[in-house]
């Protein structure tokens, strides 16, 4: 079950927004240069790594298990309009890599993604299960993706099938960042 940030270790990273505080479910790593905000859920086993931004204050984000938000990268949404009436969260599955300096911005995103380094994924877009975005994709508002396809450019195309592979490879590097954060973790003082 989610804890409030009171209950971090990492309150410096974690903040309030007006009333609404963020909830990280158990083991989660956050690094100190790290910035969450407002109404974040972040799930199990999830890592957060140097100088991402997860910011939820004018719509939510989620975040499921096992999920792994590299250095540089952004995730925020879209707030709520008379031109976009409920906005666009950030939801993302489990079992999801982040790559280095990706933003995610108001869109969705399945279990067993990779998104590359530098990609953006844009508002109303929709990345489904067993996905790859290619580094420094560009996935525009509203595209929906097909799930088993390695996507890339800019505008994103899909380029070609996963192979078994690349399929298998979802969960093994969602185990190697879990297995990494908790060397942080374990290196920690106690708060």
């Amino acid at each position: 079950m989610p804890e409030t940030m009171s209950n971090s270790p990492k309150v410096a990273a974690i903040r309030k927004y007006l009333s609404t505080e963020p909830k990280l479910g158990e083991a989660v790593f956050i690094d100190n240069s790290a910035v969450v905000i407002g109404d974040v859920e972040i799930g199990d086993h999830c890592s957060i790594w140097p100088c991402a931004v997860i910011r939820g204050d004018m719509n939510y984000i989620r975040i499921g298990a096992r999920v792994s938000v590299q250095d540089n990268a952004v995730l925020h949404i879209t707030h709520k309009s008379s031109y976009n009436p409920e906005g666009h969260p950030v939801i993302v599955g489990d079992d999801v890599t982040i790559g280095h300096g990706a933003c995610l911005h108001g869109c969705t995103v399945g279990s067993r993604v990779l998104i590359g380094i530098n990609s953006t994924v844009l508002d109303g877009a929709v990345v489904p299960d067993e996905t790859v975005i290619a580094a420094g994709a560009l996935v525009p508002p509203g595209k929906q993706l097909e799930s088993g396809y390695l996507y890339v450019g800019s505008p994103a195309k899909k380029a070609r099938p996963l192979t078994e592979k690349e399929l298998s490879f979802f969960c093994y590097s969602a185990a190697n960042y879990v297995e990494l954060k908790d060397k942080y973790l374990a290196a920690e003082p106690e708060a």
